[in-house]
Order: C-alpha cells, then sequence, then structure tokens
C-alpha cells in the first residue's frame, strides 16, 4: 500500500492505493486561509500537521490492515508559500502563502535584476518565495535574522513527518532561487536576497527516497515497517503524475477555478517574456511548461452567481455548433491575468452586447473568452518552442462537453476525456511514493487513465475561431488604457 499527502489551500487530502494503483480509500481535512491585512493570505503551518494527523488517523482506524502495509508515502503541496524555520525547526510566523500579494514592490525589483530571469527561466511573480523573504528582511527584521531554514508547505511536512529538510525540484522551481536547467540552488540569487544554500533543504528528485517516516508515527499508525518518504511534487506537477502528464509533449488543460495549460518537455524551454512558467518536473530530466490564467471556471461561477442559476445550467443551454452574425466577446481578467500579460490590473469585459444578448449568449461568450485564454497560453508556448499534439480535460469545468468542444476547436487539438476517477495531487503523490519504495519506472507507473471520449477538433468551427481568436486579442490592450489611463 501507499499514501499520498496532499496540501492543498483550503484542505488536506489523503488517498491510500494499493500496488496496483487503485484508490482503497481517502480522506480529507479542511484548512483555513487568515487574511489579516488587505492582500495579505497567510496559514498557521500547525494547521497542516492537525489536519494530516487526523486524516491518517482516520484512514488507520477504518482500514487499518491496509495502513499497516504502507511502504511509500509521497507529498504534493501548493507551492510558493514560505514557510520560516528557526534552529529548533519551529515555525516563526505564519505562512505567507502563495496567493499572498504584499511583496509585489519586492517582486519587481527582483525581476529588473536580469539574473533571476535569466537562472530561474521566470518572471520573478509577488507570489513566488523569494519576494516573500525580502520583505520579511524589511518590515520584521527580527523574524528574518532568526531563519534557520526557509521550507515550502508540504517540505514542512515532510520535517514533522521524518525530520528529513528536504524538497524536490519541481516545488522548489517556484521560488525563484532554483537554476531550473541545473536543477540545483542558485547561490547567486540567493545572495541576492541576503540568504544562503544553508538555509534551503536538500534537493532531491521527485521519485527519490528523502528519508523514511519517524518510529513514533508507524507506530501510531500501526505501520509494520516506517515507509519510505518521496520527494513528492508541487501541485500541478503532482496532479500531472496523476493524470499520466509526465512523457514529453503530454499536456493536460485544466478546468478548474483558475486554468492551466500544462506540457510536459524533455528540454529547459523557458519564454518568461509571454509570462510562461517552465519548471523542473517531478521525475528525473524531465520539465514542464505552464500557461496560467488567473479565472478560469471562476467566471462561468461569477456568471452563475450574477444571473442566478446554476453553472451547469448556464453550460447546459449553450448551442456552440453554429456561428452567430454578431459575436460577443468575453475578456476573462475578473482577477487580474498571469499568461501572456502579467497584468494584476486587467479586469474583465463583454464587447458586442446588442438587444438579442440573452443569457445562452452570455453564457457562450463566457465559455469561448476563457478558450481563447487558453489559446493565448498555447501561443506563448509555440514562441517557447513547444507543440501539443492533444490535450487532457481535468477540472471541474471538464464536465462541460460544450466547453470542452469550444476549447479544442479554438486550440485545433483534440482534448481526451478520462474515464471517472481521482487524477489530482494527492494521487500523482502516492504514485510517487511508489516508485520510491519500489523502483518502477516512473513512465510506466505514471500512465495515462482510461479515456472514455475523445472530442476533435471540427474544421469549420476551427477556422471560425482562428479568426475570432485574432480579435479577441486585439481586445485587451485597446480596453487596458481605457481602464487604467
Amino acid at each position: 500500500m501507499y499514501l499520498g499527502i496532499d496540501i492543498g489551500t483550503s484542505s488536506v487530502k489523503v488517498v491510500l492505493i494499493d500496488a496496483d494503483q487503485v484508490i482503497i480509500a481517502s480522506e480529507s481535512r479542511t484548512l483555513t486561509v487568515e487574511r489579516p491585512h488587505p492582500a495579505w493570505s497567510e496559514q498557521d503551518p500547525q494547521s497542516w500537521l492537525d489536519a494530516t494527523t487526523a486524516a491518517i488517523d482516520a484512514l488507520a482506524k477504518a482500514h487499518a490492515a491496509d495502513v499497516k502495509a504502507v511502504r511509500g508515502i509521497g507529498l504534493s503541496g501548493h507551492m510558493h508559500g514560505a514557510t520560516l524555520i528557526d534552529a529548533a525547526d519551529k515555525p516563526l510566523r505564519p505562512c505567507i502563502m502563495w496567493n499572498d500579494g504584499r511583496s509585489s514592490a519586492e517582486a519587481a525589483a527582483l525581476d529588473a535584476d536580469p539574473r533571476f530571469r535569466e537562472i530561474t527561466g521566470n518572471i520573478v511573480f509577488p507570489g513566488f518565495t523569494a519576494p516573500k523573504l525580502v520583505w520579511v528582511e524589511r518590515n520584521e527584521p527580527e523574524t528574518f535574522e532568526k531563519v534557520a531554514r526557509v521550507l515550502l508547505p508540504k517540505d514542512y511536512v515532510r520535517l514533522w513527518l521524518s525530520g528529513d529538510a528536504a524538497s524536490d525540484m519541481s516545488d522548489s522551481a517556484g521560488t525563484s532561487w532554483l537554476d531550473v536547467a541545473k536543477r540545483d540552488w542558485s547561490d547567486a540569487l540567493l545572495a541576492a536576497t541576503n540568504l544562503t544554500r544553508d538555509q534551503m533543504p536538500a534537493l532531491y528528485e521527485g521519485s527519490e527516497t528523502t528519508g523514511t517516516l519517524r518510529a513514533e508515527l508507524a507506530s501510531r499508525w500501526g505501520m509494520d515497517n516506517p515507509p519510505v518518504i518521496a520527494g513528492g511534487a508541487g501541485d500541478n506537477a503532482a496532479a500531472a503524475c496523476g493524470v499520466g502528464t509526465v512523457a514529453p509533449g503530454a499536456a493536460f488543460v485544466s478546468l478548474g477555478t483558475s486554468g492551466v495549460l500544462f506540457v510536459s518537455n524533455e528540454a529547459f524551454r523557458p519564454n518568461a517574456a509571454s509570462a510562461v512558467h517552465a519548471f523542473c518536473h517531478a521525475l528525473p530530466d524531465t520539465w514542464h511548461q505552464m500557461g496560467v490564467i488567473l479565472s478560469a471556471a471562476a467566471c462561468l461561477e461569477w456568471l452563475s452567481g450574477t444571473l442566478g442559476k446554476s453553472a451547469g445550467d448556464l453550460a447546459g443551454a449553450v448551442d456552440d455548433s453554429a456561428a452567430v452574425e454578431e459575436p460577443l466577446f468575453f475578456l476573462p481578467y475578473l482577477s487580474g491575468e498571469r499568461t501572456p500579460h502579467n497584468d494584476t490590473a486587467a479586469r474583465g469585459s463583454f464587447v458586442g452586447l446588442s438587444h438579442a444578448t440573452d443569457q445562452a449568449a452570455m453564457t457562450r461568450a463566457v465559455l469561448e473568452g476563457v478558450a481563447f485564454a487558453f489559446a493565448d497560453c498555447l501561443e506563448a508556448l509555440k514562441v517557447a518552442g513547444t507543440s501539443v499534439e492533444r490535450a487532457t480535460a481535468v477540472g471541474g469545468g471538464s464536465r462541460s462537453n460544450a466547453w470542452l468542444r469550444i476549447i479544442a476547436n479554438v486550440l485545433n487539438v483534440p482534448v481526451d476525456v478520462p474515464a471517472e476517477g481521482d487524477f489530482g495531487g494527492a494521487f500523482g503523490a502516492a504514485r510517487l511514493g511508489l516508485i520510491a519504495a519500489e523502483n518502477t519506472d516512473p513512465i510506466e507507473t505514471c500512465r495515462p487513465p482510461k479515456i472514455n471520449e475523445t472530442i476533435t477538433p471540427n474544421p469549420a468551427a476551427v477556422e471560425r475561431y482562428a479568426d475570432l481568436f485574432q480579435r479577441y486579442r486585439a481586445l485587451h490592450p485597446a480596453i487596458k488604457g481605457a481602464l487604467h489611463p
């Protein structure tokens, strides 16, 4: 048996799988986020330990024989969080989360140093880890002086599980301190933020063993022998392991609250100028790229709340089969945009409203607008030398066939719809725990799921959307000046 532990923003989820990768059971416990000031987002690291303990306690009670046989544990977690640890391995303050915006000035200053993009291959975003440490040094100097170690959220849980200060390549790539091509810490970038390599965790591949579970915890959960703990992965890379997006060229499109177009690569291919994320993957000698849109299914949820009708009913009423005489455009920038604009001030809009516009037309425009945002991501990936031949659909929005048809036609790639199953970060983490414990082949272990349906592009719709996409791309620069003169 193997455990996957995912430290999410809103909950900790633990899954138990067997040697055939069948999910035996899962448990989750909720987490809370504190927002003590505008743009701040913090979490108490102790809450991760409490939630993990409660979830595994419940599994051990309900499935004692299965938990007893656990041989490997994998970890996944939300990325970029700054968990500051003192010399006694205790947190110095709450974790500064991935969606915390307090360090925007510090991020801009670091990004102006050309070494950061040259070495990491990425823009220094306010959500990344390095600018948060600059903020702490400036605003909480007494805390900064006591920092013995900076850990990412899942790695603080690892420290508690095994006593090892370690991290994996995929999660560490989101700190702005990693030389992503060399898969090693950059002493120059650490020095630029007044830190040293000694304050960083040891680096491992996601499928490597970083240590073993402490004997007292193995005894608490009735395990025969302390299982090994794998390096694990950041949340998106772990999800990629779960859905089988690990071979070069494999891709998934995620229609969650935010949207991700994720592609696995055999080489490091940065394109920071278009706000593409280029990170190490969880498996050795593999990298990945992500185009990230900040509002995907969130746009449909916003429309649902505004119109007082469920998102499912709205999407179900969309007829995407025919062209419309007067196109209606929707810019999905409800909370700014990442790829390709890197513009926190961008805002959404409908363009082309008329007396004939009804709920179905507005819903179709929202679905198309999100698809066009994914097309922006695809164009940014192409500039970096990456092509996408097909993509697997994941996330809550993938339940809408109309939305997937629109995406297939806008991107002009087949979209694979998996059979029902759990392909999230916890499942991917469990797969990494299995690889570490049994030394199995990573690509074979992280195989894609059974595909229930493939949605192929319609040539007529592809041609129609190609023209509409060019018109869509002209709207943001035209509107931006009016909103922010």
